[in-house]
């Protein structure tokens, strides 16, 4: 079990950002998901039209998108929903972030 599935409970990784775009159009598994973590570059569709795609979808959709630096947060439409976390990243920190994520609280991430 992953480090998120420990604290978290169910944790849903996929291959690619189609893959994880086809689970969203099913009402089940849509309806229970929280939290959607993907990185900036990922296979497929980039992390911009990715989490675009994602948000038409699921606008209210919290993303947390990891990334080397803050910098490709330009990439993105101005959306509260995506929080940017730089990579490397600590399981610690991964932790603390998204269970302010999933709090709803505004992670405050540097």
């Amino acid at each position: 079990m992953s480090l998120l599935g420990r604290q978290f409970g169910n944790v849903c990784r996929v291959n690619d950002a189609a893959e994880a775009l086809c689970l969203i159009e099913q009402p089940e598994f849509a309806n229970n998901l929280s939290l959607v973590i993907t990185g900036h570059h990922t296979q497929g569709l980039n992390g911009p039209a990715f989490v675009e795609e994602l948000h038409a979808r699921k606008p209210s959709l919290p993303v947390l998108v990891l990334s080397l630096n803050g910098s490709q947060s330009s990439d993105y439409k101005k959306d509260e929903q995506v929080v940017f976390l730089p990579r490397p990243v600590c399981g610690d920190k991964m932790l603390a972030v998204t269970g302010q994520i999933l709090s709803e609280q505004k992670p405050a991430v540097a």
